[in-house]
């Protein structure tokens, strides 16, 4: 009879084997896809449910499918079709990397606003603070903060980073108080000059854009969804109820 350790060995060898094989098929197709000759700027390649179909994502952002040799493309969604009706896997696999690399941003660069309860759940909030809607948002947060949701945002101005928006929201990522910022700014309130100081507001502009973000306010779910534009703090808890 084996013993239990050498059937986790092979089981691991074997598991090992595959992942070295599947990264292996996968820096193959990206080798071999080229268009006019000219090499594809390839960021992931991921496997489907489909046979010899995989996802492609460039690193501007842009997905597509393509099969194992490089030589048929598809673009658009790719849809699973079960008991439950249609899944959009492919809006799936944008959530999940969304999700992901939100994590990925440390709270001392967030503006958080979490309230003196307790805290059950959060969204992130790409926001602009001469956002009208941005404004009537905020207003909505004490209200989300009760409810246990913690609000925390991170800057997106709406112009471009020479705008108005793109001055005010480095002034409130270097102030000595940033939620306090938050709150004048979102008043409408003249923010005293702080000193230029080393603030994220360039590179979360632009991860907002990676990730989808078209306008503010732009809120993301804990499981990655994107939800453009204003929404009632009673509607977005909703939401979070149901994602559990």
């Amino acid at each position: 009879m084996r013993a239990p350790w050498l059937s986790a060995l092979a089981c691991c060898s074997a598991l090992t084997f595959m992942s070295i094989a599947q990264a292996s098929s996968h820096d193959a197709l990206a080798e071999r896809l080229k268009v006019n000759g000219e090499p594809m700027p390839v960021k992931s390649i991921r496997d489907t449910p489909l046979s010899d179909v995989y996802e492609v994502r460039l690193e501007n952002g842009e997905t597509f499918y393509s099969d194992g040799e490089g030589e048929h493309f598809l673009v658009g969604d790719l849809y699973e079709n079960g008991e439950d009706g249609l899944v959009n896997l492919s809006e799936r696999s944008r959530n999940q990397e969304r999700a992901a690399r939100i994590a990925a941003v440390p709270d001392s660069e967030r503006v958080i606003f979490r309230g003196a309860g307790e805290v059950k759940t959060s969204v992130t909030v790409f926001t602009d603070a001469t956002c009208p809607y941005c404004r009537k948002f905020h207003e909505e947060v004490p209200r989300l903060n009760e409810m246990g949701v913690a609000v925390h945002y991170l800057a997106f101005p709406r112009g471009g980073l020479t705008s108005e928006g793109g001055r005010e929201l480095r002034q409130i990522w270097c102030a000595d108080n940033r939620t306090e910022a938050m709150n004048a700014a979102k008043r409408d309130e003249t923010l005293p000059d702080t000193a230029d100081c080393d603030n994220p507001v360039e590179d979360q502009y632009h991860l907002g854009m990676d990730l989808g973000v078209e306008g503010t306010p732009a809120i993301i779910l804990p499981d990655g969804r994107l939800v453009p534009g204003y929404m009632p703090a009673e509607r977005l808890a909703e939401m979070l109820d149901a994602i559990g």
